[in-house]
């Protein structure tokens, strides 16, 4: 086997793209001024993040002034939340939300509950999709939002987003998708999913970590989560992160061209590592591979440890379920509430492939799964 990683963890992170970089590199060298500054240099920072936040907007259908810079999608969630939950707590303390949610999301969710906000814990289906059905019937008066990933991050289940927006709507209430392993991959037009909140993470699809946004639909009020200085409408102050922001813009303006043709060598990739892998005895697939992102398996392997795979397999890079959570030994709640044993999910691997995976990355993979699965049986 080559002594090159054959990364296969892109849902943690994605490699920065070398023509992201380039765009990146003059504005923590060159023109590393403070795009707040009236000087020459900080004008020219101010005008790349102006074409930056075009970018980003074209990419998910936003209008100009509807995009956020934020860290990351962890404090966008944290933004919109905990913003929606004070700006709209006359009309009801009740949210909703799905038990297979990033933490990011179901943290925030345990934190307003210690703040007397009543929060519901969707359920899910053994195949990870939410019964709307049940959405209905969870909506109430006083339900002011309904926050539903689009894509999970472990399994790459795709919820029905523009139907569920509808049912929150019907019912008064403000629609929120984490958007993070969506944005960049697949086509995204806000307005006509009806979105109101969408969090996304540009380390996600191929920019650096550090840098995201949230979408938030003109018309809605949220408070701000840091103050000093009044940056982006008010709601996020701090001097802008423009090496990030415009590396940001770089990454949606390449999606744009190569999400589609991406979207299609990747998933024949991702089928042949699958169908390969489900020779295995007893292997099988997590969640609807009907309404699946296109880049994402998870399999289970009955009576292996996931662990003990991964560590084996040194130059290969996979994960055992979030990386938000990889160090919390326990099996992943994403798989717990789809009804998977805990001694099955503690054999479930994730492959996340990416744009710089190739042909040669899947086959060893698949040659070094079958030789630890025979040197190591159940």
């Amino acid at each position: 086997m080559r002594d090159q990683i054959i990364y296969l963890d892109n849902n943690a992170t994605t490699p920065i793209d070398p023509r992201v970089l380039d765009v990146m590199m003059p504005f923590l060298t060159d023109n590393f001024a403070n795009a707040s500054s009236i000087h020459q240099s900080g004008l020219k920072a101010k005008d790349a993040v102006k074409a930056a936040r075009e970018d980003v907007c074209k990419l998910i259908g936003a209008e100009q002034n509807e995009v956020i810079f934020t860290s990351g999608a962890t404090e966008a969630i944290n933004l919109a939340i905990k913003g929606v939950a004070e700006q709209y707590q006359s009309r009801g303390n009740h949210i909703i939300t799905v038990s297979t949610e990033h933490s990011a999301v179901l943290d925030t969710c345990a934190y307003l509950e210690t703040k007397g906000f009543q929060i519901t814990y969707l359920p899910v289906q053994p195949d990870g999709l939410i019964d709307l059905i049940e959405l209905r019937s969870a909506l109430t008066d006083d339900t002011i939002l309904v926050s539903v990933m689009y894509v999970n991050n472990e399994t790459g289940v795709t919820q029905p987003i523009k139907e569920i927006a509808a049912l929150a709507h019907e019912a008064g209430a403000l629609f929120m998708s984490d958007g993070t392993q969506a944005v960049g991959k697949i086509p995204i037009d806000v307005a006509d999913l009806g979105v109101d909140l969408l969090s996304f993470s540009g380390h996600k699809f191929y920019a650096p970590k550090g840098i995201g946004g949230l979408y938030v639909r003109n018309g809605i009020k949220l408070p701000a989560l840091l103050h000093g200085g009044g940056h982006e409408r008010g709601l996020r102050s701090g001097t802008l992160n423009v090496p990030g922001i415009v590396a940001l813009g770089a990454a949606s303006r390449i999606a744009q061209k190569e999400m589609l043709q991406d979207a299609e060598r990747i998933v024949n990739l991702r089928d042949e590592l699958e169908l390969s892998l489900l020779k295995i005895p007893g292997a099988f697939v997590n969640g609807n591979t009907s309404n699946r992102l296109y880049n994402v398996t998870n399999i289970c392997f009955p009576g292996h440890d996931a662990n003990v795979i991964i560590g084996r397999l040194k130059n290969i890079a996979l994960s055992n379920g979030s990386a938000c959570t990889a160090a919390v030994v326990e099996p992943s709640h994403v798989l717990q509430a789809m009804g998977v044993s805990n001694d099955d999910a503690f054999s479930a691997i994730r492959f996340s492939l990416g744009r710089f995976n190739t042909r040669d990355d899947i086959t060893a993979t698949i040659k070094a799964l079958n030789a630890i699965t025979i040197l190591y049986p159940n």
